[in-house]
């Protein structure tokens, strides 16, 4: 699968890019004061760019996230401005990570967009395999009722495959996005509260 992502052109890549950025605009997610979640792209992963001018042309309050301990695999996300752009550095994993003193927890965010290599119907992720998202996002394994942030997995429509191994730190997307648009996952009560707030 990751040399299949690899493998995709650049106008393709950024063509796809741009739909998915085209389809979430649709939805109810973006709109001003809203606090969204989302990964500055590396150069294999879906791009986010037309995203994320989407997300600040509507106001929207955007989050990038910043790896506070490799060891422990936790990350917090770091207000990102266009004016920091072209600030930040590279992470040894390759990420890119914002500037700024501005956190967040990703308990008070409304809204994450999150890479994936792959993604089934049931919302099971499977990234890198490090566990980063899996363990910021921890406390959602506790919650009784619909608390958020709401997880939507960004990939291209091959990255949906039938099954994903999941073991019992995985945290499961409540919706995905792909360049051919909203992969409809199996209801739960997240869920349903989800698509009604499209």
């Amino acid at each position: 699968m990751l040399q299949r992502r690899r493998a995709v052109p650049r106008i393709a890549r950024l063509t796809a890019a741009r739909a998915i950025a085209s389809f979430i605009a649709h939805t109810h997610w973006l709109g001003p004061g809203k606090r969204i979640g989302v990964y500055a792209s590396m150069p294999q992963e879906l791009g986010t760019d037309p995203l994320i001018r989407l997300a600040l042309a509507r106001g929207c309050h955007i989050y990038l996230p910043r790896i506070t301990s490799l060891r422990s695999r936790i990350m917090r996300f770091v207000r990102f401005s266009p004016e920091s752009r072209n600030g930040g550095t590279r992470h040894a994993l390759g990420m890119h990570e914002p500037q700024g003193h501005e956190t967040l927890s990703a308990r008070f965010l409304d809204t994450i967009f999150l890479p994936a290599v792959a993604l089934d119907r049931r919302g099971a992720r499977l990234g890198h395999g490090l566990g980063f998202y899996d363990r910021t996002l921890s406390f959602r394994h506790v919650r009784r009722h619909w608390q958020g942030p709401r997880l939507v997995g960004l990939a291209y429509s091959f990255q949906v495959v039938p099954q994903v191994p999941v073991t019992a730190t995985d945290v499961m997307m409540d919706t995905i996005v792909t360049d051919g648009g909203f992969d409809e996952l199996l209801a739960h009560e997240d869920r349903a509260f989800d698509l009604r707030g499209r």
